[in-house]
């Protein structure tokens, strides 16, 4: 997949807890400074409509093509009242800025000053880095400040960053008057991260202003080595992913080739929302199954305008009726399926939705967003069937923790599987963590770790780890192994010493539905996760079930999911 369509690492992101004076003149001097050295792009994520300083950015960078529209996010006004939706339209502006400039570094510059108090503005711009994975250089002025006080705003500050997944790269001290400078630099001399001092200097972004901006940044050139600065940017990336970075990289890549999902639920109102999402941004094809018109209309009623860039299947259309029952009667021949038992079959929409599969005309499907897990799966188990070297289908969740994101199986499909089944469902998960670019460590789940209990529930899933190494012997695996070693670094220390997988699972593998059903919700409520899925693994084709709760944002996940998986089969 190309850079471009996804979040992209070559960024930086300025955020300063006053967003005054100082902070623009190190913006506008990293601005030119790097714009000198390579194509250089504005992102501003939080902005007013009526600021200046975004088209003052814009003129002095190299991508001067770009409009303070198109670099803008969300309203400041606005944005911590809907934060989820401040991110999201933070990495929208972020795509249009890479799309329309194609820039080798883009500097992100967090929001502005405020006469109104808002003390999680400042979360909200560290999220927004963590999104971008963009490394944070802070500023903080010195007015009004001793050295000691300095350091304390900078050590909070920092600790907003870093709760937010991203990294601190370096610090700016702004407003020094030359006197104070030295002391500043004594009282941060073992700091583990480079700071500098810049010189207090007027700053404008009024266009008429042009002298002032000019003098501020010759002042900046003098205080600022841009070879330090880039360094400690290119030796603190972070490794982060976040839910609104990892849902944008989804639709990027569902995007870059772009599949045909069937969506048989077309009377739901969930289902043409989320289609109406994904049409609008041509992140996927789309067949509703349905009647054209009262789709259509309902949609209206909804306030939806891009529906009519589906394709609508009616399920009377004798055009395609004829071929999917000859079809479906070669298929379920040994069953002794007659043509008018078929057409029986085919009233149901999940099965004229599989079929649709089957032919060729959809490279996926979603549903049960009304229909029951089994409902969705069986016809894809009669009629799409397992891939040649799978034994059984399973069912994954995506968990999307703050930082990163990890696989929960088999939370949807298995009740009670056996060692055999067990190493299976390891084995699928890890190459569903491998084809959405995480790199698979497998915990097989237990109240056990490594021989800490007996019983045989413990064999059975020791067993099934035996299995899993035998199969995938190159595969990252730990066995048996209770989920807190598992998952805490400090906990496997003293539980599973010197194991080279306990404490950094990804991939989690529960030894029973019961289990990893009630696991993975009690996670998903309590630590706030974004849970996607379930991923269907074992299947010839993508056919993905939808909870019955799920919300808009969720089936278009879901979709996208199915998208992606299409692209690789």
């Amino acid at each position: 997949m190309n850079r471009r369509d996804t979040v992209s690492p070559a960024s930086i992101t300025i955020i300063s807890p006053e967003a005054a004076n100082g902070r623009n003149v190190v913006a506008y001097g990293l601005t030119k400074a790097l714009s000198a050295r390579m194509k250089t792009a504005i992102l501003r994520p939080v902005a007013c409509r009526k600021e200046m300083l975004t088209d003052t950015l814009i003129k002095a960078s190299s991508s001067p093509e770009l409009t303070a529209e198109t670099c803008r996010g969300a309203c400041s006004c606005k944005a911590t009242q809907d934060p989820d939706q401040t991110r999201a339209d933070a990495l929208a502006a972020h795509d249009r800025v890479m799309a329309q400039a194609e820039p080798d570094m883009v500097l992100v510059v967090g929001s502005d000053h405020s006469k109104v108090f808002d003390p999680e503005i400042m979360d909200l711009d560290a999220d927004i880095a963590a999104d971008l994975r963009s490394p944070v250089l802070l500023v903080v002025c010195t007015i009004g400040r001793e050295p000691k006080q300095v350091m304390k705003t900078v050590q909070a500050c920092r600790r907003t960053v870093e709760a937010s997944g991203t990294t601190l790269a370096g610090v700016f001290v702004s407003g020094c008057d030359e006197d104070q400078k030295a002391p500043l630099q004594e009282a941060f001399k073992d700091y583990d991260r480079p700071v500098w001092t810049v010189s207090r200097k007027d700053f404008d972004s009024d266009p008429t202003a042009g002298q002032i901006r000019e003098d501020a940044y010759r002042t900046f050139t003098k205080d600022v080595d841009l070879d330090q600065v880039l360094a400690a940017v290119e030796e603190s990336k972070p490794r982060v992913t976040t839910p609104a970075a990892f849902q944008n990289d989804l639709l990027a890549r569902a995007k870059s080739d772009k599949k045909t999902i069937v969506l048989p639920e077309g009377g739901e109102d969930r289902i043409i929302k989320a289609a109406d999402y994904l049409l609008a941004r041509d992140i996927v094809d789309l067949i509703i199954v349905g009647g054209k018109d009262a789709i259509l209309a309902r949609g209206k009623e909804l306030g939806l305008n891009n529906l009519d860039k589906a394709t609508f299947q009616a399920m009377d259309d004798e055009s395609v009726l004829e071929p999917m029952t000859e079809k479906l009667c070669q298929l379920r021949a040994k069953k002794g399926m007659t043509p008018d038992q078929a057409r029986q079959q085919l009233t149901d929409a999940s099965y004229f939705g599989t079929m649709l599969v089957v032919l060729g005309k959809a490279d996926g499907l979603v549903s049960g967003s009304i229909n029951s897990t089994a409902n969705t799966v069986r016809p894809a188990l009669q009629v799409i069937k397992t891939k040649p070297d799978a034994s059984l289908v399973s069912g994954a969740f995506l968990m999307c923790f703050r930082d990163h994101v990890a696989v929960f199986a088999d939370c949807a499909i298995n009740l009670n599987p056996n060692a055999e089944q067990l190493a299976d469902i390891a084995i699928q998960s890890a190459q569903t963590a491998r084809s959405f670019g995480i790199d698979p460590k497998v915990g097989m789940l237990s109240y056990s770790t490594l021989g800490s209990g007996k019983g045989p529930d413990v064999d059975l899933v020791e067993e099934a780890t035996r299995l899993a190494k035998e199969k995938a012997p190159d595969l990252p695996i730990v066995g048996s192994i209770q989920f807190d070693a598992a998952w805490s670094p400090t906990v496997a220390a003293a539980k599973a010493k010197g194991d080279q997988v306990a404490g950094k699972v990804n991939v989690f593998v529960f030894p029973n539905l019961c289990a990893g059903n009630i696991g993975y919700k009690a996670v998903q409520r309590t630590s706030g996760a974004l849970a996607i899925g379930p991923v269907l693994q074992g299947l010839n084709r993508p056919v993905n079930d939808l909870s019955r709760g799920a919300l808009v944002a969720d089936i278009i996940n879901t979709v996208a999911l199915t998208a992606v998986e299409a692209q690789q089969s």
